[in-house]
């Protein structure tokens, strides 16, 4: 992680919602779009990096089957297993990328407000590794903030194009406002299927 881990103790020392995730109707729509934007109503077992203080994972939950997310922050860590308390099927763990990256393959990597955080050989590297852990069938979720944001060494739309210039993977969506980028990468090129069972 090039931003180093002070900045997230610094943010979670007196605030338990620093980037207002519960409160804001920004990040409230951004929330909904992004579950929206996931073609599939349910996922096998799904990765979730930087995933703060859970909001997210808590609608991810209800769309899979097992949920794994991850935080630097050992606040956020404790507030996201609070947060997710209610869902057996998601666990929580402390670790930073890209070096703590989990076993095993997932259906879906969801890639939130995390790559500006990381330098682009770091970046790279995170990117590498989510695409080496996708199932045949899987894809990567990414959504990034677009505006620069001061100590970061990438913005939102260069960890975009990163992945575009460098991943072997079908690009399924890509949703552009002013203030976010959300796309959407498969392991194979995808349409509607039409033998997928309805749950």
């Amino acid at each position: 992680m090039s931003v180093s881990a002070s900045h997230f103790e610094q943010l979670f020392e007196h605030n338990d919602d620093p980037w207002a995730f519960r409160t804001r109707w920004y990040e409230k729509r951004k929330r909904d779009l992004l579950l929206a934007s996931l073609p599939r109503q349910y996922y096998n077992r799904v990765f979730e990096p930087a995933c703060a203080n859970g909001e997210l994972s808590a609608a991810l939950a209800e769309r899979c089957e097992s949920l794994l997310c991850q935080d630097l922050n050992a606040t956020a860590v404790q507030l996201a297993r609070e947060r997710l308390r209610p869902w057996h099927n998601a666990r929580v763990e402390q670790g930073c990328l890209p070096g703590d990256w989990p076993a095993g393959e997932f259906e879906l990597i969801v890639l939130s407000e995390i790559g500006y955080y990381l330098d682009p050989g770091q970046w790279l590297e995170v990117l590498e590794r989510a695409a080496a852990s996708l199932t045949p069938d899987g894809a990567l979720l990414l959504c990034h903030w677009l505006h620069p944001i001061d100590g970061c060494p990438q913005t939102g739309h260069q960890v975009h194009a990163l992945l575009a210039e460098r991943m072997p993977l079908y690009r399924n969506l890509r949703h552009e406002e002013a203030d976010f980028l959300l796309e959407y990468w498969c392991v194979q090129p995808s349409g509607i299927d039409l033998d997928e069972p309805c749950l």
